[in-house]
């Protein structure tokens, strides 16, 4: 008797959370249920998958080899569904998109509008991860494509770029670097620098675009977060780097921080979109990213962020002029 897709989604879960538990709140059926199915396939392949005890689950070598294969037949599943939905208008029926959380806040609100607007009968569900779990959500079936900052490592799928997007500079109070108009990359050694945690690609990225290693930084706070790390920043605890369209979207809010550009060119990341090569709705998704880059083209993204570093400078030099005409306010002036 073969295993059957719903062993092969539980196997997933099961490798997934490393325990049995959540993985059957993940699937939806009691632990009785999932364990019994899992113990029926491991009976089926007369092979051990899992090694069980009373603190730990671990998946063993073979495990290894067979959730790799599960994970590509239960992706091959849904493009054999998806087959069927191949033939509908274009962009139409559930589409499920997953994003990284340094993209997904700024981009697609003021994109789902246009996109409803325009492909009514599109019923978006969207995800947001990290890209090791979009990418193995992917791999597996969950998604059916995803959007992260590239180069990322994607075997097995096809990935198209939408657009390029700028790394600035946010500086604490009365930073030395509020002088400059621009920052060279090479400034920032020695710099305290507030990144994103491990596990957050948003983190590589702009070590690598900026040239920098961990090493040559003083990393004084990781936080989950861009929201947070600005937080940060606004109470003198460093400077960070913010992708400008997180900054166009207004992430600074009303902190009054600086921003600057860098005087290097390419200090920046790739946005971009993949999904299964075997998908067969990647007319769909070539529909999509056309979309979000018309989206861009409209909203001039690279202006915008630079028009959001002016405001920043407003806002600075409002906030500095403040107290004196308070004082003058107090004098009757």
């Amino acid at each position: 008797m073969s295993p059957s897709i719903k062993q092969l989604k539980y196997l997933c879960a099961v490798a997934e959370h490393k325990h049995f538990t959540k993985a059957a709140d993940a699937c939806f059926v009691t632990q009785s249920t999932l364990s019994a199915a899992i113990a029926e396939l491991e009976s089926q392949l007369d092979a051990k998958v899992f090694e069980r005890n009373k603190k730990s689950v671990l998946i063993t070598p073979l495990g290894e080899k067979l959730l790799k294969q599960a994970r590509v037949i239960l992706g091959d599943v849904e493009d054999f569904v998806a087959l069927a939905k191949a033939h509908a208008e274009p962009l139409s029926g559930d589409l499920r998109l997953g994003v990284i959380p340094t993209i997904g806040p700024f981009l697609l609100p003021p994109m789902l509008t246009s996109l409803r607007r325009n492909y009514p009968k599109l019923k978006l569900f969207l995800k947001e991860e990290m890209s090791a779990q979009l990418e193995r959500q992917l791999q597996q079936g969950q998604l059916d494509l995803i959007i992260l900052a590239l180069p990322y490592a994607l075997p097995d799928m096809e990935v198209i770029s939408l657009c390029k997007d700028e790394f600035l500079l946010c500086l604490p109070p009365g930073h030395a670097f509020e002088k400059l108009k621009q920052v060279e990359q090479g400034q920032l050694r020695g710099e305290s620098l507030l990144l994103l945690e491990e596990g957050h690609c948003l983190r590589d990225h702009a070590l690598e675009a900026c040239q920098l290693k961990a090493a040559a930084t003083d990393i004084v706070y990781q936080g989950n977060s861009l929201h947070t790390l600005v937080q940060m920043v606004a109470n003198g605890l460093g400077l960070t780097l913010l992708p400008a369209m997180s900054v166009a979207a207004d992430v600074l809010g009303d902190t009054h921080l600086s921003i600057k550009h860098f005087s290097n060119e390419n200090v920046d990341r790739e946005i971009g979109m993949a999904w299964r090569k075997t998908d067969p709705r990647r007319d769909d998704y070539l529909l999509l990213a056309e979309h979000i880059k018309a989206h861009l083209s409209a909203t001039a993204n690279t202006e915008s962020s630079e028009a959001a570093v002016k405001k920043a400078a407003a806002k600075t030099a409002v906030k500095k002029k403040a107290p004196a005409n308070k004082a003058l306010a107090r004098k009757g002036l």
